[in-house]
């Protein structure tokens, strides 16, 4: 059986600017699905591209800004495997490999979801302790355990 091949990505937990007073989670409603699809902003990293170059990028490029402080970074890689539809776009890749990446707002920022190429339609804010009601994907796992991680080790409440 072939080895599978996992693109290089970056995911970004943002924390609003009141972090860490108050512990405001960002999640934005992909526009390419059927379904309402909360997520955090992600996206691949580019030959030569260090994982920190890619974060900045990307936010820029999903969020309209690059305006945060990064706050931790989670210790290992996380993987899954694209559903079926998605491979086929995605070819040659079978799934991803991300890096997490927490990283708070500065108070200036200014979150622009009309981008060169949106990928969001909506945003908001949400509470450590509501984020899965909104979030019900294939990622949960990935996000629960990585927001477990920071949770853990005092970064959020």
């Amino acid at each position: 059986m072939a080895q599978k091949i996992y693109r290089p990505n970056v995911a970004a937990i943002v924390l609003s600017p009141k972090y860490p007073l108050v512990c405001e989670i960002f999640i934005a409603n992909r526009n390419d699905m059927k379904n309402s699809v909360w997520q955090f902003p992600q996206g691949g990293i580019d030959a030569g591209e260090s994982p920190q170059d890619a974060l900045y990028r990307e936010l820029r490029e999903e969020i309209g800004t690059d305006m945060v402080e990064i706050i931790a970074e989670y210790p290992q890689w996380m993987s899954y495997d694209f559903p079926n539809k998605t491979s086929k776009k995605m070819y040659p890749f079978d799934g991803q490999k991300q890096k997490y990446f927490l990283v708070k707002l500065k108070a200036d920022a200014v979150i622009n979801l009309d981008t060169k190429e949106p990928e969001f339609m909506e945003y908001k804010y949400v509470s450590y302790s509501n984020i899965f009601d909104d979030i019900s994907h294939m990622k949960k796992p990935i996000y629960k355990k990585v927001l477990d991680y920071f949770k853990k080790h005092g970064y959020i409440s």
